[in-house]
């Protein structure tokens, strides 16, 4: 047995040796990964799956923020959500002051570039600000629907 280990362990050894660019790529990987998760925790954004998201739509008076592209939005959105993309948000944060002390459900594609918006918001003083994990590609797989109006 301990041979088999041994034997294995050389053979791990070879193969890395053989494929540094492979080897490589996959520890960036996971580096990046581990960064983004670990950025998912520290950043004390609540991040909220489909269904919390649907349960805060409807037990409370929410802002809903899309921070797609004017292209993705107009495939379809969340129904009664404010579009801004998140390239204008800096510029455009204004549109929001009034919303400063309301919930704020923040979504964009998969979750990514809404979790920056939401981050932002938070620097600026929003005090309810919530990233839905996932976006649309989690809202179209769980069979929700979009508006395209």
């Amino acid at each position: 047995m301990v041979y088999s280990s041994e034997k294995t362990m050389a053979q791990l050894i070879e193969f890395a040796g053989n494929n540094l660019i492979m080897v490589a790529a996959l520890l960036v990987i996971l580096a990046l990964i581990l960064k983004t998760e670990i950025g998912l925790k520290l950043n004390n954004i609540p991040q909220l799956n489909v269904n919390d998201a649907v349960r805060l739509m409807n037990d409370d008076d929410v802002i809903i923020l899309d921070v797609r592209e004017s292209s993705e939005y107009s495939a379809g959105h969340i129904r009664d959500s404010i579009h801004i993309p998140i390239g204008s948000l800096s510029k455009r944060i204004g549109e929001l002051d009034k919303h400063k002390n309301k919930k704020i459900l923040a979504y964009c594609r998969s979750g990514n570039r809404s979790n920056g918006a939401c981050r932002l918001l938070s620097k600026q003083g929003f005090e309810n600000v919530n990233n839905m994990a996932g976006g649309v590609i989690s809202w179209s797989g769980a069979n929700l629907p979009l508006s395209k109006k």
